[in-house]
This record gives structure tokens, sequence and C-alpha cells, in this order.
């Protein structure tokens, strides 16, 4: 009798390639799908979109690939892995079928809409031992890691402040964004979960003491207009051991350019920050303070992208299964919980 899907063992190096599934393929599902094709770990083997006209041109990425209509018939073809790339409102949900079902799962941010969920998938991949993460596509920029090695390594001293920010001069062009129920929040939810997750992952994740917050729709206290969601936030985290976290977030602010984005860590024996440049989403210096002289950690071009996917797709060839290391998503999106005072 053949074993079923749940019980296949998870894979190891082999010459037989793990089949990846794909679920979502618009602009950053068709991304991801190429980043992780480029590495030749794994196989493409079936594709799923409600929409026919973007299943098709992910198909073009990988003609193979079986197009099927929805995530049980995705599973159904035997995938080992599932790439998830759907609204916020499904992600959980989806993660824990997959998981469920025996497959590796890798999704983009948010992994839930609240910390429960993410408990929930991360509680989901220890039962099922797989593989599970989540597209924090900034940990992978050569600037961040350069800065990670740098503060971990104690060369900046004792770290007591951080200051982070994200703000975007445009916005996300679906509606379901805008919609609390689906979007679980706004510019904090799409875009603080990276300040947040940077700033826990830099430090390795101490303890959170304290968190306040200032949320504002279109200028309008949030709590006055709980129909929305943000499109600004500035909120303060106190950690264990006394470091200040500063993070500010925005949709569609008028800054002059299209993008501010900066993670800055000041420690006693100097500093360390990441900056975008002229205004870039894509292209990043990092650079290191002393006094106030500074050396380059980082510069432009970098690839970084898909590096996060690669990375999962390269795990999941190697055979590797639950990860502990998923258990630190459940403290960030507790912070974000706090953040939104729930």
């Amino acid at each position: 009798m053949s074993e079923t899907l749940a019980e296949k063992p998870a894979r190891k190096a082999q010459s037989v390639k793990p089949k990846v599934g794909f679920l979502g393929v618009g602009w950053i599902g068709r991304h991801r799908m190429e980043a992780i094709a480029a590495t030749g770990a794994v196989e493409i083997a079936a594709i799923a979109d409600p929409s026919p006209d973007m299943a098709a041109e992910a198909g073009k990425l990988a003609p193979e690939a079986a197009l099927v209509a929805n995530l049980d018939e995705l599973l159904a073809s035997g995938v080992d892995g599932v790439v998830i790339a759907t609204p916020s409102a499904l992600h959980a949900e989806q993660s824990i079928k997959a998981l469920a079902a025996g497959a590796a799962v890798f999704c983009q941010k948010p992994l839930g809409r609240t910390a429960a969920e993410v408990e929930a998938v991360v509680d989901a991949a220890r039962v099922a031992d797989r593989l599970l993460a989540v597209d924090l596509s900034y940990r992978f920029t050569d600037g961040m890691r350069r800065i990670r090695e740098v503060v971990q390594g104690g060369e900046l001293g004792r770290v007591y402040a951080v200051d982070l920010v994200f703000h975007n001069a445009y916005g996300p062009d679906k509606a379901w964004f805008y919609d609390p129920q689906f979007s679980g929040g706004g510019c904090v939810m799409d875009l603080g979960v990276h300040l947040v997750d940077l700033a826990l992952w830099t430090l390795d994740f101490p303890g959170v003491a304290e968190v306040s917050s200032k949320l504002f729709a279109q200028g309008e206290p949030l709590a006055e207009r709980p129909d929305r969601v943000e499109d600004y936030a500035v909120a303060t985290v106190e950690l264990d051991g006394g470091c200040a976290v500063r993070l500010a977030c925005s949709w569609r602010l008028q800054a002059g350019c299209d993008a501010i984005i900066e993670a800055a860590f000041y420690g006693t024996d100097g500093g360390a920050a990441l900056r975008n440049v002229g205004g870039s989403f894509y292209d990043f210096t990092a650079e290191r303070f002393r006094g106030t002289g500074r050396e380059t950690l980082a510069s432009p071009p970098d690839a970084w992208g898909g590096r996060a996917a690669a990375d999962w797709a390269e795990r999941l060839a190697a055979g590797q299964r639950y990860d502990p290391a998923a258990e630190r998503l459940v403290d960030a999106a507790r912070v974000l919980d706090r953040l939104y005072g729930r």
C-alpha cells in the first residue's frame, strides 16, 4: 500500500527533488517562483490561482507544472512543499491545512492576523514536523546580515536604542488591504512587521517589557474609526534590559520620495544603520559608526528580494523538518498585537 502524504518522511538530499506547489501567483508569487526555480533545488510541480490569466503567466516559468484549481488539488498532487502568496486573511488557515497534509510551507507575511493565528500555524508545523518559514525578506539583505554580525559580535557594546522607519509613498492596490477583517491591520501589519522582526532578530529576540503606540487613519486617531486600518503608526517598544526601540511606518506619506526605510542600532561603543538609497525600495547601504566617523558595511547592488524563498527551498531539499526558530514568529506577532492594543 502506498504511503500517504502525511506519512511520507521529509526527503534527504538526493537525486529526486522535492516537489513544490505555488498557491497565489501574483507579482510576489511569481517573483518568489523565479527565485526558487533559480536554486535548482526543487521541482515546481503545481500552480493554483483564482485568476486563470495569472496561473497561465506563472506557468510560463514552469511549463511542466500542473495548473490546478485550489489548495486541495495542489495537495492532492503530492507536493512536498507549498509557497503561499494569497490575501492575509487566508494565510493561517491555508498554512495549517498544508502542514497537516505533510507539506512544508513558505508563506508571505503576515503568517497570521493575530498572535493566536501565528501560534496555531507554528503548532501545526511542530506537530507535522515540517519546515515552516515566512518571507521576512529584509533579513536577507547584505546590509542587515552585516549589521546583525556586528551587533551580536559585541562590536557596538551594549545596544540601548534602535530606530526603525518604513514610509511608503504609495500603498497597496487591492481593496482587502483596507478591510480590518481581511488584513488584520494596515501599515503596521504590512510594513511594521518587518521593522519589529528586524529589531528582535538582530538583538537575538530579547523579551519585551512595554509597548505603546499611536495609530492614525487619514490623519484621525484610528480608535475613532474602527472601520478603517491605520496608514500611519508610531510606537515605542521597551525590551528587557532597557533597550528602547522606536518605530514608525506609513502608507502614502508625503515625504518627498518613494520610500524611507531605515534600521539603526546604537550602542555604548558605536552604531550601525541600514538605509535605502535615494528613496529606493530595493537599494540599501549599511554603515558602522564610531563617533563622527563611518565605514561602509554593504552597498548596492544586492539582489536580495528572493533570498528568503531560495533559502527555504534549499533547506527543504536538504531534508530539513521542523525548525524551532519558527517559534520566534510568535514573539513578533505578540508585539504587533500589543501595538494594536489587542
